[in-house]
């Protein structure tokens, strides 16, 4: 598999791009990442045959959507899948006032942002990633991190919600907005329910299918064939973990030591096999059929060079098999 190939959604006439560019880096993501630099690893993505583009409000507190912007003004929009996020609403600050940098993103911008899941707020939301990614539609949207927001308002994404936000983004498709509907998620069980009770189109997985561990084949992936919900992933590093097992994070944290020595042995058995553990890393999502891409950061062209060369080295059936085995052996 090259990473030029594309899948088509299921449900929907949309087209991802095997693997597909992340935006989370490209805000700042732990470390400055400097404007042009971010525009130009955009740029060299779709010039290299990226197709597949995904970014949210988050990333930076709009800072990834605007890069994002100007890195595709002057591109041709049937080049590319494009992908954001609804949940946070992004506002202006007062008096021309910048975000200072966080302990997650390093860059500023001029927004601050609020939870918000209303009808109204889901307008505006969509309509301000627009704005800053200067397009009249994205091809997906995302309800996000729906988990996150239930832990810090202390409230529930309850079942009512969840219909009152799809049907919202169902008129919003209705307008031309956007083409696809999804939930966007790191908790397998949180989307497993949004799955069941939802029509939607697609879902993006974040580390719950990796290389590292994959508690999403139990109930998550089966339902999501039964009903026809085409699949995303998004971290196959698990933040970082895969990408280097002896200074990492996970789950944007201090990786602890038993995911660290998990990472160890398969990086072993990638190394016995000649093969980058990067390389089966960004590969593995996508032997599961109804995977239709995944996603990964990179916050430089040559970031963007070395994670294509990831997924275009060919990866040898035995160590396949030995991977496979690990799997069964330490579940």
């Amino acid at each position: 598999m090259k990473h030029t190939q594309t899948n088509q959604l299921i449900r929907q006439d949309v087209e991802v791009g095997v693997l597909g560019l992340g935006g989370v880096a490209l805000a700042g993501l732990y470390e400055p990442v400097d404007h042009d630099q971010a525009v130009d690893t955009v740029r060299a993505a779709l010039d290299q045959g990226v197709r597949y583009l995904d970014v949210a409000p988050f990333y930076g507190t709009g800072l990834a959507e605007l890069r994002y912007g100007d890195a595709l003004r002057e591109a041709d929009r049937s080049r590319f899948t494009l992908s954001t996020k609804v949940g946070r609403r992004l506002e202006k600050l007062p008096d021309g006032r910048h975000r200072e940098p966080d302990a997650m993103f390093a860059g500023s911008t001029p927004y601050t942002f609020t939870w918000d899941w209303s009808r109204d707020g889901l307008k505006r939301g969509l309509e301000g990633s627009l704005e800053r990614l200067g397009t009249d539609h994205v091809d997906i949207v995302y309800c996000h991190d729906c988990d996150f927001y239930e832990k810090e308002e202390s409230t529930t994404f309850d079942d009512r919600t969840a219909h009152e936000v799809f049907e919202t983004l169902d008129d919003l498709r209705a307008q031309g907005l956007l083409k696809a509907i999804g939930f966007g998620l790191n908790m397998d069980d949180f989307l497993l329910r949004m799955v069941r009770n939802l029509d939607l189109d697609v879902i993006l997985c974040a580390g719950r299918y990796t290389l590292l561990e994959q508690p999403a084949a139990r109930e998550l992936l089966p339902l999501c064939e039964e009903r026809d919900v085409s699949v995303v992933v998004g971290g196959p590093y698990n933040s970082g973990l895969l990408a280097d097992p002896e200074n990492a994070h996970y789950e944007y944290d201090d990786a602890p030591e038993d995911k660290v020595a998990r990472a160890r042995e398969l990086a072993g058995i990638c190394a016995f096999h000649n093969v980058p553990l990067q390389a089966a890393a960004l590969q593995y999502p996508l032997r599961h059929h109804q995977i239709a891409s995944v996603l990964v950061g990179c916050k430089s062209t040559r970031e963007l060079t070395d994670n294509l060369d990831y997924f275009n080295t060919e990866i040898p059936d035995e160590a396949w098999s030995d991977l496979d085995s690990f799997h069964t052996e330490n579940p």
